[in-house]
């Protein structure tokens, strides 16, 4: 029973150290071809927005926000997919044959937590 609660205490840390990790792991996905660039880090926290001057018309900003939203949205979920693998590959062995920790759905502000053992 005390080796199960050591190595849940294992998994725990590990799960830690690659949380923290992710505040420094960033993506940047593109709209537009190229014409708005998002960055977001693992943390799925935007860093950062880049966009072309030709892509600012006064006349049609409707387009400028569709390109930022899409931009957005496909950062945020490439930052999800990236946290994800990262925290797979921090558990290397230590989770079930067949865990998929996609099945957890995305990380909840950067966080995923073990239910406590009582």
């Amino acid at each position: 029973m005390s080796d199960m609660f050591g190595k849940m205490m294992e998994m725990q840390e590990k799960m830690n150290a690659a949380q923290e990790g992710l505040e420094d792991e960033t993506v940047t996905a593109e709209a537009g071809g190229g014409m708005v660039k998002v960055t977001a880090n693992g943390n799925q926290k935007i860093t950062g927005i880049e966009i072309d001057p030709e892509a600012v018309d006064p006349d049609d900003l409707e387009l400028l926000e569709d390109l930022v939203i899409a931009g957005v949205n496909k950062a945020l979920e490439d930052a999800s997919e990236m946290a994800q693998e990262q925290m797979k590959e921090s558990m290397g062995g230590m989770l079930p044959p067949g865990m998929d920790l996609s099945q957890l759905g995305p990380l909840n502000n950067g966080e995923l937590r073990m239910a406590s053992v009582e």
